[in-house]
């Protein structure tokens, strides 16, 4: 075996020799990125691969379902175990998921959510535990209140004294926290998420309270006064109110304004103003409603009302009658004293007397109706204002043409007022279009304005002018044009003409010359002279003679031939 591994190492040896320092260098790497990855390998593989969310199980299943729900409403994917654990992907989830669940109080109270965050070993005293304990409940809680959208930064400072023999001595636990936000976030004036990291502070601090608790801005506002914020929540409510008022005021106006764009046009009609007043404040009404016993609903089938009502019902009655027949009783003190009765009594004693008492009580109920009424915000007033203009028509001769105002040239036009029913029909269709209602205070108003349009007529009659003018230059130009394609005919035509009679007259003379020669040559001829003719006179008559010849044997041909020249002339 040693004879083995020396052989082996003598052969490494003699290779690594042979090497060149690049690729001793290549091998080294690869060695050191096998290792790399066999130790990243194993870290991952002994990473447990979810989180739990708590280290206590959830023993209530209708805790466990909101739980779940609220995660599965965030698109985080929990399982939970038969015993209640919850696990979740990974801790930045698990931070993340606390902070919702806690801030919306879904966290059962049986369950620490900041348990588990450290470890206590034999050797650990209380007070290093202490210290261990405040350092990893500030660090988890800025973790998780840095987590939450818009919060860039977050520092928290938790005071935890020493516990004391007497609770009067016992000073409380505070907390403060400084919170820096992004700049277009409304955290610090968001009264309902301010509420759920308050909330998120006191699960997280054992024996903490709202009092002893400080959150602030970078600038040193506590936000979390929220008795300060009522201010702030008027005139939130304020913006809101007029928000919402000024959303309504322009879905009215779009509507009707619509309508009457559509019937009048847009031109006739271009704006509208809409004025809501409203009561946004909240008031609870009792009221207490008394109405006669329905003994028969009114059919509807009937042409009358048949109905039948009564006032009351009788539910008890009670009646009793009593009757008393004999002498009176006259009491005169005690014996031998005399009795202090007056003498009209006195006389009236041994009499017979006879009394008859009835008494009749019934019960009776009617129809109440108690109602409370909490009233929100309420239209106390709509005010509609839209002016229509009239109509403007140009005025044209019997030919169709406009016509003209001698006095500054410009287009005379007729202007047709509303009439009375177009404003009465204009009023109502608004009324319709709001629900008017006159008790309200609703007020409608039409008007007829007629809208400054002198410079939309200039530009009318400046178009229509320019429009007159153009079709006179183009009249102009086309007289032109004819006149100069009328002179160039009359040019080519004179032209042609005058090359024709040209031609003739060159004919003419070579004819005359050629006759001259020949009568020449006929005269020398016949004096019996030699004569003798250049090359060219020879090849003229030759030619000439062949032209004769053809002519007269082909005189299409040449027809044909001297138009072409001609055409081309």
């Amino acid at each position: 075996m040693n004879e083995w591994l020396k052989k082996v190492f003598g052969k490494l040896k003699d290779l690594w020799s042979k090497w060149k320092p690049i690729q001793k260098v290549i091998l080294i790497g690869i060695i050191v990125v096998v290792i790399i990855a066999i130790i990243l390998a194993a870290r991952v593989s002994s990473k447990p691969t979810t989180v739990r969310l708590f280290n206590a199980p959830v023993t209530e299943s209708t805790s466990l379902n909101k739980i779940l729900d609220r995660l599965s409403q965030e698109n985080v994917q929990a399982t939970a175990d038969s015993n209640g654990y919850i696990s979740v992907a990974d801790d930045e989830t698990a931070r993340r998921m606390r902070e919702i669940l806690i801030s919306e109080d879904l966290v059962p109270s049986s369950i620490d959510p900041w348990a588990g965050f450290y470890d206590r070993s034999w050797s650990t005293t209380d007070a290093d535990q202490n210290v261990k304990l405040k350092n990893t409940i500030q660090k988890q809680l800025k973790a998780h209140i840095e987590s939450i959208a818009d919060v860039q930064m977050a520092d928290v400072n938790i005071v935890l004294p020493e516990k004391q023999l007497f609770s009067a001595d016992q000073a409380p636990v505070s907390a403060s926290v400084i919170l820096k936000t992004t700049p277009t976030s409304t955290l610090l004036t968001d009264k309902k998420r301010i509420q759920g990291i308050q909330r998120l502070i006191l699960s997280a601090v054992e024996g903490l309270k709202e009092e002893n608790l400080i959150i602030s801005d970078v600038e040193g506002n506590q936000i979390n006064d929220f008795e300060g914020m009522a201010e702030y929540d008027r005139l939130s409510l304020t913006e809101k109110t007029e928000k919402f008022k000024l959303q309504y005021a322009t879905q009215i106006r779009a509507k009707i304004l619509n309508m009457f764009q559509n019937t009048y046009g847009p031109d006739r009609c271009r704006d509208m103003l809409v004025t809501i007043e409203m009561d946004t404040s909240q008031r609870t009404v009792n009221k207490t409603e008394y109405s006669p016993i329905v003994i028969k609903e009114d059919n509807p089938d009937t042409p009358y009302d048949d109905s039948e009502y009564r006032d009351t019902l009788t539910i008890s009655g009670q009646t009793i009658v009593k009757e008393w027949q004999g002498t009176g009783y006259n009491p005169e003190g005690p014996a031998g004293v005399e009795g202090q009765t007056p003498p009209v009594y006195s006389d009236m004693s041994n009499v017979i007397g006879k009394s008859t008492e009835t008494g009749n009580t019934y019960n009776n109920v009617i129809n109440t109706k108690q109602t409370q009424e909490i009233s929100a915000a309420q239209i106390d007033k709509i005010a509609v204002s839209v002016n229509i203009d009239g109509k403007w028509k140009l005025i044209k001769d019997k030919n169709g043409k406009p016509v003209v105002n001698e006095e500054d040239g410009s287009l005379k036009r007729e202007y047709t007022p509303l009439t009375a029913k177009d404003i009465t029909d204009a009023e109502e269709s608004i009324k319709g279009g709001i629900g008017y209602d006159r008790n309200r205070g609703d007020t409608v108003v039409v008007t007829n304005i007629a809208y400054d349009r002198d410079k939309e007529h200039e530009e009318e009659d400046a178009a229509y002018f320019a429009k007159i003018q153009r079709q006179r230059m183009i009249v102009l130009i086309l007289i032109a044009v004819v006149v100069v394609l009328l002179g160039f005919i009359l040019f080519r035509v004179i032209s042609k003409e005058i090359e024709r009679r040209r031609r003739e007259r060159e004919a003419r003379l070579l004819a005359e010359q050629q006759a001259a020669r020949e009568r020449a040559l006929w005269d020398a001829k016949d004096e019996g002279m030699e004569v003798t003719m250049s090359v060219e006179e020879t090849r003229r008559m030759e030619l000439q003679e062949n032209a004769i010849t053809m002519a007269k044997e082909h005189p299409e041909d040449v027809a044909m031939l001297i138009r072409t020249w001609l055409m081309e002339e």
